[in-house]
């Protein structure tokens, strides 16, 4: 395992804090930084997004897809919790505690944002991480590589509906033409860009060529993750509330997702290197799709923006006390 696995949590605390006084230090070069869009897709975002995604890209592998007949147990546990279950729990949850339990805390129009944001990292499962998550829990890296693949062709057509549909019903208005372009850019163009890079290398050397990428894709995290916080900088520090009531019902969803998924893994017999991934992939986010979604359809300083920025505070830690756990447990399975 490699540094930045090993210290994760400390890498994302040290830019989250240094985002948070960045922003409040140097709010006017955030503001321009922030006023670099177009077609409101904030430009340095998305590099930097790109720069992420990419090299976890070039290592799905379509033709893995073939597998899915050899173990389809864990296969359909992941596509069961991601697409059935998770959008609609977080809708559920986002609207309990922002329309019934929090409504003397919050707004109505910010409350209809936090919801909003909830909602897009529920639609939205984990890409990029899951291969962190997998090689901690020592997963089976070919299988993990067929759940990602499955994922990503089900995300590029069933993300945009499925948004749009929850968003609807949440009482939020949104273009569809935004959540597409959203698709095609975070999600579409990366794929291709790395189905592109397998058959340029022949398969051949692509482990080799995505490690030497692993330092552009770890620079992409902590340089999204600096700006995430320091564009929120100012909202984060002078409504820590907000922060702590965006927080719960997160907490509340991750944790109650994996065990839904965890002990449903268990029921089905599964095999510790098989259940462990599947269950990181259903309770963690894509949250860069998220951000992005969200900075799109409501802007860089909206509720929901902070919703996914939270996310992503809660996210890393979260889940490594899972990964933990996980480990811990790896008896019940034997």
């Amino acid at each position: 395992m490699g540094i930045f696995e090993r210290y994760l949590s400390l890498w994302v605390a040290i830019c989250i804090t240094a985002g948070l006084l960045l922003g409040n230090l140097t709010p006017t070069v955030f503001q321009a930084i922030a006023a670099m869009e177009y077609a409101h897709v904030n430009l340095p975002v998305a590099v930097f997004i790109w720069v992420m995604i990419y090299p976890m890209m070039v290592q799905v592998d379509f033709s893995a897809v073939k597998q899915i007949g050899n173990k389809p147990k864990g296969l359909a546990l992941t596509l069961i919790v991601n697409w059935l279950i998770k959008p609609f729990t977080m809708a559920l949850l986002g609207w309990l505690f922002f329309r019934v339990f929090f409504t003397g805390f919050v707004d109505p129009q910010t409350a209809t944002e936090y919801i909003a944001g909830m909602i897009l990292l529920g639609v939205a499962p984990c890409t990029a991480m899951v291969f962190v998550w997998s090689h901690l829990t020592q997963g089976d890296a070919n299988y993990t590589l067929v759940q990602v693949s499955v994922n990503d062709l089900i995300m590029i057509f069933a993300f945009a509906p499925l948004a749009a549909f929850l968003l609807g019903v949440s009482d939020v208005s949104v273009p569809w033409s935004t959540l597409l372009l959203s698709v095609v850019l975070y999600v579409v163009v990366p794929l291709l860009a790395g189905v592109f890079t397998r058959q340029l290398l022949r398969n051949q050397g692509v482990e080799r060529f995505s490690q030497r990428l692993k330092p552009f894709s770890i620079a992409g995290l902590l340089a999204t993750v600096i700006l995430l916080f320091g564009f929120q900088a100012e909202t984060i520090l002078a409504k820590p509330l907000a922060i702590v009531l965006i927080a719960i019902p997160l907490l509340l969803q991750t944790y109650g997702i994996f065990a839904i998924a965890y002990f449903a893994a268990k029921s089905m017999k599964l095999p510790h290197n098989i259940a462990a991934p599947a269950c990181m992939i259903g309770t963690s986010n894509f949250f860069e799709l998220a951000v992005a979604v969200a900075i799109s359809l409501f802007g860089l300083h909206s509720g929901a923006a902070l919703a996914t920025v939270v996310g992503v505070l809660v996210e890393v830690p979260v889940m490594l006390s899972l990964v933990a756990f996980a480990n811990r447990t790896r008896h019940w399975f034997n």
